[in-house]
This record gives structure tokens, sequence and C-alpha cells, in this order.
């Protein structure tokens, strides 16, 4: 069988980790994006029975799935606005918490709550530096006015950094900011709530960032972009298809990118880049840290090409030639396996496609 495996130790060791990190500051599990592609319920599943009891979603179909999950009571987040009526009833028949970022957003909450016959529990959202949604800093007046709408309770208030990871001057500032505008609502003698700011980049590098809450979600799963103590809690494993020994000037794959020097094993693998393989997310240029990794990492690329490999009976091996659609090769020469020895190979799971998703102890 080909699938994603998760280990449940893995998921529990981060959590751990980040628990005590938080040191009792409300963690929210983000499951966004089919729970970063654990798959949505599967993921909330082994949350809530670790105690976890609040998430943010960003589709009203995910957060039906959480609010008909037995357990626990939770607190669910629609962290992206709409004005939609049908999308916005179905929230609210299920008591979830909606974003407010615009007066249009205000206006669509009210007519729902109206139309449901009970008060809006909403967060409002403060637009920093992310561009998406949220009233800027500088609008609190113009919010004063939402705390007296009777069919809105405002119950929480945040933002979303757009470089947590890498701009920590930026960052620092959009939390000033963002501060300064919370500040000026309760000096108008509003009650704001739930207090929050940090992504999982946040959390992990700004600890005066913690206030009254932290989003988690790619730290939940041990995948950030500097080094931590987390530790990343899936891979692909499959087996080998089938061995193919071709000879010196033989090639493999699309557009014959490799030819063997010399007489090659090939282990024919049954996963390529329609399952995720090798796929990752395009660098946004527009940031210069990721601009300049983008060239420096192309430059690399050229002169020295990347090496990917899988894990075959516990050997690395070189992956030669192109990544077809559903299959690729890996260079097995001199190494003892067979048809049907297991494979583990990596790739993020947010790319996974057609694997299933196996939880393991």
């Amino acid at each position: 069988m080909t699938g994603y495996m998760v280990s449940r130790s893995r998921l529990r060791h981060n959590l751990q980790v980040l628990r005590q990190r938080a040191d009792g500051t409300p963690i929210w599990a983000v499951v966004k994006g089919n729970g970063y592609g654990l798959g949505t319920q599967a993921l909330a599943e082994f949350l809530l029975a670790e105690g976890i009891t609040r998430f943010c979603v960003t589709e009203p179909a995910d957060a039906a799935k959480l609010a008909a999950l037995p357990g626990a009571a939770r607190e669910i987040l629609m962290l992206r606005e709409t004005v939609d009526p049908d999308e916005l009833r179905a929230l609210l028949e299920h008591g979830v918490l909606l974003t407010v970022g615009s007066s249009a957003a205000a206006d669509a909450a009210e007519a729902a709550a109206r139309a449901c016959g009970h008060p809006a529990r909403v967060h409002l959202k403060i637009d920093t530096g992310m561009g998406r949604y949220g009233f800027f800093p500088d609008e609190t007046e113009a919010l004063l006015p939402l705390f007296a709408r009777d069919a809105l309770h405002i119950c929480g208030i945040y933002t979303h950094f757009n470089c947590a990871f890498g701009d920590a001057a930026l960052t620092n500032r959009e939390f000033d900011a963002f501060c300064a505008a919370v500040a000026r609502l309760r000096a108008a003698g509003k009650d704001v709530g739930t207090v929050h700011c940090c992504n999982s980049a946040a959390f992990l590098r700004f600890n005066r960032m913690k206030l009254d809450g932290v989003r988690l979600g790619s730290a939940l799963l041990g995948r950030m972009p500097f080094p931590t103590e987390l530790q990343p809690v899936g891979y692909v494993q499959t087996r080998i298809d089938a061995l193919h020994t071709v000879p010196a000037g033989h090639s493999t794959g699309y557009s014959a990118l490799w030819t063997a020097k010399r007489q090659t094993t090939l282990a024919i693998l049954p996963v390529g880049w329609f399952h995720g393989f090798n796929v990752s997310c395009q660098p946004d240029r527009s940031r210069r840290c990721d601009g300049l990794r983008a060239a420096l990492s192309g430059l690399k690329d050229m002169l020295r090409p990347r090496r990917l490999t899988v894990e075959i009976n516990g050997v690395p091996c070189p992956i030669v030639g192109a990544i077809g659609m559903l299959h690729c090769a890996a260079d097995v020469t001199g190494l003892s396996c067979a048809p049907g020895d297991p494979v583990v190979m990596q790739l993020n799971p947010l790319h996974r496609n057609e694997l299933p998703v196996v939880f393991t102890d």
C-alpha cells in the first residue's frame, strides 16, 4: 500500500513542546487546507483527544465537520471573512465565531444574526500589513459603532503577520500597530475580548506576542522554515514496483535528462509529481528574503544539481531522471532489494494528492 503515514507520537511531541512554550496561553489549532494535508477531521479528532478545544478554519464545511465531532465543547473561529448569506447562516447554526474586517462584513453578519434569531459572535480583524481582510489600525474610530450593534457580540480581535518567519523589524512594527489599536479601543471603554496575533512563526520567534492566544498550524506538523525542536510528523510509505537494469548509455524518464554512465539497476516507484513528490510552493519573490533565497538556490542548482533521495531498506538512494506523473526511478545499483521492498519518501503534505493518510502510533 502507498500512503502518507502520520506519526501520532511525533504530533504528540510537537504539541508538548508548543504547550510548554505557550506556558498556559491558549492554543488555537489551525486546521485549514484540509488540516495542512493530514485531513481536517482526522487531525481535529487527534487534537481533541489531546485536550485542544479551540480551532481555526477557513471554510464553512470544515467548521461543520468540527462542530459535529463528539467530545468536549469547542470554539471554532472562521478566519476568512464572508458576506455570503448561506455561508453565514451555516456558520451561525454551528456556533462558529465570525471574522469581521469591514463594514460590509459587519452588515452581513448582523443581517444573518437577525435571520437566525441570535447574536453573531465575532472577532474583529485588523490589517497590519497582510492586505487581505481587516480594518486598518488607525480606523479605530470607525470600529466603535460596531460595539453598539445588539446583533453583534464582539468577543475577540486579531491580526495576521505577513513575514513573521523572516523580517523581525517589520513584524515588531506590525505588532506595535496592532497593540496601539487595541489600546485605543480599550481607552474608549470597549471590551475587545480575546486578543491574538501569533501564527506559528511569530509564536516561535517572538515571546512577547503571545497575548491571549496563539494560532498554530505548521508548527503542529513540525514544518518550519527555521530550526526548532519540532519533528516532521509524516512521510510517504510505498514499495518497489519493479527492478529494471539498464546498460550504459541508456536513459530513464521523459526528455532523457539522465543517462546511465554504467550498467545501472533502477527501482521503479509508484509515486510521482501527481502525488506531490518534489512539488513545492513557489517562492514569493516580492519579499527580499524569498527573492534572494530563490536566486541563490537557482544558481546553486545550475552549478551542482541537488540529489533527491528516497530510503530503501534503510539506505538513501538517489532519484534519477525526470520525475513522472505517477512514477519515478531510484538508482539501487549494488543494493540488496527486490520488488515489494518498503520505500520511504518525503513530501509536503499540503501537496499530497490521491495518497491515503494513515495515522500510526
